[in-house]
């Protein structure tokens, strides 16, 4: 049986309005506190990342392996969208 876990505390910045919701909802009486959704929220997106990962994973498998360092350059190209034009110029890259 767990009683307790270690905790630590740390400083987050969050955008003014996210803040004000999450304090609408512990006002309301749907959380309990700001910490704690924060962290129902930290679990649910590491939770998100562990699924992600483990699809990709499977999906690579399925399709030949992991990706070539052509294929990811490719993906990193196209993920980067057209801010970086690459053969033009001296190499600088675009404002985004």
């Amino acid at each position: 049986m767990v009683i307790g876990m270690a905790t630590s505390k740390i400083t987050v910045t969050l955008e003014t309005e996210q803040i004000e919701e999450v304090r609408a909802l512990v006002a309301a009486g749907r959380v309990a506190n700001v910490s704690a959704f924060v962290k129902h929220a930290v679990k649910i997106a590491l939770s998100d990342v562990k699924g992600w990962s483990e699809m990709l994973k499977e999906g690579l498998e399925q399709t030949g392996g992991p990706l070539t360092k052509e294929e990811r350059e490719w993906a990193e190209g196209i993920l980067r969208g057209p801010s970086v034009r690459a053969g033009r110029g001296k190499g600088k890259r675009k404002a985004a």
